[in-house]
């Protein structure tokens, strides 16, 4: 069951009359597609972030590319690849979320490509915050003789790359809390039926979920749900690559045969001290639990894990709720009611900015300014 469902990166509902009121594309218009082709390659570029490029010559799009897996091709360079008649080039505006780099990383400089096909004009989303571009990119091709408009759709472009620009400008991962409840304002039922999971949600939701961890470089769960669920934390019901699973387990109460230390994805152990025994493969992290939420941006800033994903029960996500350590909620209300259990997560009355059914499901989004 693949059935894709849109959510969250997502075009503003007004984008199809935007469209029918120009005769003429505009900037806008070729930065909207740009925006598109970066949310495809967001899971397999990171640590980089995935930019968009699309090359236009006279009204219509010659070349486009996104960023390749971690270690390849730039978006410009898969861009530029992608044009058949490379003589066209001279004559054509490049179109880019992010500012071209100006420095050697895994890759060359796709600023010095830009110049060397002597592309006359570039439009570009965003300035790259990262201290080895951060205008240096704009400053080589206008020295270069290169037109450079900034700021096309700024504002989305910068929620494009909100992993990178909050690694990058805060110096932690960009937080998001997930959960699911009840009709009734639960989260789980009082008492299990053994050790397995217990869903609320419908299974469109969870493949969604699923989804959602293939794109975020890591996943967060408590010791009382890897207890409670046994639950592996992987895109099972989803293609793409596993997040880096996170769990908390002060006194190390999870046993080695918790489906969450398996072999599926490199697994970190957040702890008081390390074992006298170490579970094979897991990577031990000593914190300080007094200042939980704080210690978790440091362990996933020092990973270079610019996101995560927290799945952990009530008390655990509310631990980020009341330290304000959080950037965006996504919560399903279902249809199921429990009458009594554990209670749902307070998001102390935190608007919502965004909301959408899923069958029986209802989906919101909320925003916290952190």
């Amino acid at each position: 069951m693949h059935r894709e469902i849109a959510f969250y990166i997502r075009l503003p509902s007004s984008f199809l009359n935007f469209v029918k009121n120009y005769s003429m594309p505009s900037h806008e218009y070729y930065m909207y597609r740009a925006l598109f082709l970066a949310s495809k390659g967001l899971s397999a570029a990171m640590p980089n972030p995935s930019v968009g490029a699309v090359i236009v010559h006279k009204d219509t799009i010659i070349g486009e590319g996104y960023t390749s897996p971690f270690g390849g091709p730039h978006a410009e360079v898969n861009a530029i690849n992608s044009v058949s008649n490379k003589n066209l080039l001279a004559e054509s505006t490049l179109y880019v979320t992010l500012e071209p780099c100006s420095h050697y990383g895994k890759t060359p400089p796709c600023s010095d490509l830009i110049i060397e096909n002597r592309i006359p004009h570039v439009v570009i989303g965003c300035i790259d915050p990262f201290k080895e571009v951060a205008g240096k990119g704009i400053a080589k091709l206008r020295k270069a003789g290169i037109t450079v408009t900034e700021g096309i759709l700024e504002d989305q472009c910068k929620e494009s790359h909100k992993r990178f620009f909050t690694y990058h400008q805060k110096k932690r991962p960009y937080i998001i809390l997930k959960w699911a409840q009840t009709a009734d304002g639960f989260i789980a039922p009082s008492k299990r039926d053994g050790q397995k999971p217990v869903w609320l949600s419908n299974a469109y939701s969870r493949q969604l979920t699923h989804k959602w961890r293939s794109e975020e470089a890591a996943i967060l769960t408590g010791t009382r749900t890897v207890l409670d669920d046994n639950p592996s934390l992987t895109t099972r019901d989803y293609f793409g690559k596993n997040p880096v699973r996170m769990y908390l387990d002060a006194e190390h109460k999870v046993p080695a045969t918790s489906a969450i230390v398996g072999p599926d994805a490199r697994t970190i152990c957040l702890c008081r001290q390390i074992p006298e025994t170490p579970i094979l493969d897991v990577v031990y992290k000593v914190i300080d639990f007094g200042i939980l939420t704080a210690e978790i941006c440091r362990v996933c800033y020092e990973e270079r894990l610019q996101s995560i994903i927290i799945e952990g029960g009530s008390y655990t996500l509310q631990q980020f709720i009341d330290s304000g350590h959080w950037d965006e909620a996504r919560v399903f209300e279902t249809k199921v009611v429990l009458g009594s259990g554990i209670a749902a997560p307070d998001l102390k009355k935190k608007p919502a900015v965004f909301s959408q059914k899923i069958t029986t499901d209802t989906l919101t989004l909320y925003k916290n300014d952190f």
